[in-house]
């Protein structure tokens, strides 16, 4: 866990954490028309726009990517921190190399298929890469497996010879027990491990410290924002820790249950606009009625 110089050129109202898939996103991967409006209405009242996602930069929408008020993303589940105007890391955690080719053995004894973040792109065996329609059948996540991991011949091997550390590991399973099975073994095993999950049949592994709450909390710090002024969206397992950390968490009507519990408010589903109705009701609405005091 590394936390880096402080940020010292300005103040401003707070963070608003946005996970993606399934919160800022809808169910078809897309930004709609409101809660774009209402990223633009949040960032000209003084909020830093933070997107929150398991993905690394560069698997992100280009919608997103493209936005012009970002400044600040949290990746790979907190795994990376990153001030994209000067490229400085503000935040990281990263599993060892020998931890994450053990994990890669383990894993080997089951059925399933897996890859890994490594350097900000996705990494995946040939023929785990082959199998991709075999073991996830959730249109959107098949996709972006295809499109975004990177095949090597055999991704152990090839750890071996980078010696480099690993952002995250993930792997998918459309067996719902075996997954429910070696979540509990994997928590139970690996205390130094964050285990959760964002996608239709994955199950993702990051170091205990690359969660997003943490990430969210040391951009808060780094920017010299008091915690209690940042806002999270979201609504996996793996958006739990920033829904929990934050000044005020935020879980979509189409949230795990335990997210919904762990909230402090809630807003409609990523299919009806519930960022935008998050920011107008529970944010802009209260900072303006704060500043009239």
């Amino acid at each position: 866990m590394i936390l880096l110089r402080a940020h010292t050129m300005y103040k401003n109202k707070g963070i608003i954490a946005l996970d993606l898939d399934g919160t800022l996103l809808n169910s078809k991967k897309e930004l709609s028309k409101k809660n774009l409006e209402a990223l633009y209405a949040a960032s000209n009242a003084g909020f830093e726009i933070v997107p929150t996602t398991g993905r690394f930069y560069g698997g992100m929408p280009q919608i997103i990517r493209d936005l012009p008020f970002v400044r600040y993303v949290i990746t790979i589940n907190g795994a990376e921190v990153k001030d994209l105007t000067n490229g400085t890391v503000v935040y990281k955690a990263e599993i060892p190399c020998q931890q994450a080719i053990d994990l890669m053995f383990w894993l080997d004894q089951y059925e399933v298929i897996y890859d890994c973040y490594m350097e900000n792109k996705g990494w995946m065996s040939i023929s785990h890469k082959n199998n991709i329609d075999l073991f996830v059948e959730d249109f959107h996540s098949r996709k972006m497996l295809h499109d975004l991991r990177r095949p090597v011949p055999e991704l152990k091997k090839f750890l071996m010879e980078e010696q480099s550390d690993v952002q995250k590991i993930q792997f998918f399973s459309n067996n719902t027990e075996l997954r429910r099975d070696l979540m509990t073994k994997l928590t139970l095993n690996y205390p130094n491990l964050s285990v959760s999950s964002a996608l239709p049949q994955n199950i993702e592994i990051n170091q205990i410290h690359a969660n997003k709450g943490e990430a969210l909390l040391a951009l808060a710090d780094y920017l010299k924002i008091d915690h209690a002024a940042t806002y999270a969206f979201g609504d996996g397992l793996n958006d739990l820790s920033m829904i929990k950390s934050a000044g005020m968490g935020i879980a979509m009507a189409n949230s795990a249950p335990k997210v919904l519990s762990a909230a402090d408010r809630s807003v409609p589903s990523c299919d009806e606009d519930g960022v935008a109705w998050g920011i107008e009701t529970y944010i802009l609405k209260s900072s303006f009625n704060t500043n009239q005091i």
